[in-house]
């Protein structure tokens, strides 16, 4: 069992023990797909440079926010954030993003693809945080979806012209 500190929240321990496990697991993957929206942000080339830079810009700053969001609930349920470079690379199930991708719509697409996987781990999430009966994760994660699939949406879009 994953040490946690004491805390007055009056969820049993092994629940917070899965939830914390939970809240880790989008932790990284959060924190992965933010630096992958980062490395579109600075790579992006094209006709719609502009746009797209400043887009990508604004999505990575709302996953950054609920990156520490997640990280302390984690925490505020007795657990540990992992949140370093390494710590994430080695739990996130994102794809790696390729490094050879210019062109801002190829950006967008692969974008696309990974905002829906981490889209439908949050959902998942909610679900998980609902049968460990902690109403304040759940919530927590809802909040969390509503605005990555707001951003999902903003993203497909631009490819279904």
């Amino acid at each position: 069992m994953a040490k946690t500190y004491p805390t007055r929240i009056d969820i049993p321990e092994g629940s917070r023990v899965k939830l914390i496990e939970l809240l880790n697991v989008n932790l990284a993957e959060c924190l992965d797909l933010y630096s992958q929206v980062k490395q579109a942000h600075w790579n992006v080339k094209g006709t719609d440079f502009i746009q797209l830079h400043e887009f990508f810009d604004e999505l990575a700053e709302s996953l950054e926010l609920h990156a520490d969001e997640i990280a302390e609930r984690a925490t505020a349920l007795g657990g540990v954030a992992l949140g370093t470079v390494r710590m994430t690379s080695s739990t996130s199930t994102l794809p790696e993003y390729p490094n050879d991708v210019a062109d801002g719509m190829k950006h967008v697409g692969l974008l696309v693809d990974r905002y829906g996987a981490f889209a439908n781990r949050v959902r998942a999430a909610i679900d998980t945080a609902d049968e460990l009966a902690d109403a304040d994760t759940a919530d927590l994660f809802t909040g969390v979806s509503r605005e990555v699939d707001k951003h999902l949406w903003f993203l497909e879009a631009h490819l279904q012209a």
